[in-house]
């Protein structure tokens, strides 16, 4: 438990000190998100990006395991 607890922390730092550089990724604005646009709504699911987290998740867990 203390070996993923100091992973997560460990990616979380990461994220932090990479995030001015993530905001330049085009995560969220990819073909296949879903975007409806209407006055005074708007819907947002993005399908193709979360799909692309999911995939690098599951290969960082597998690279940790």
């Amino acid at each position: 438990m203390r070996k993923a607890l100091i992973a997560v922390g460990l990616i979380v730092l990461v994220i932090g000190l990479l995030w001015p550089w993530l905001g330049r990724i085009p995560l969220g604005r990819l073909p296949g998100d879903i975007v409806i646009t209407r006055p005074g709504f708007k819907f947002y699911f993005p399908v193709t990006t979360s799909i692309i987290i999911s995939v690098i998740i599951a290969v960082i867990m597998k690279i940790f395991k």
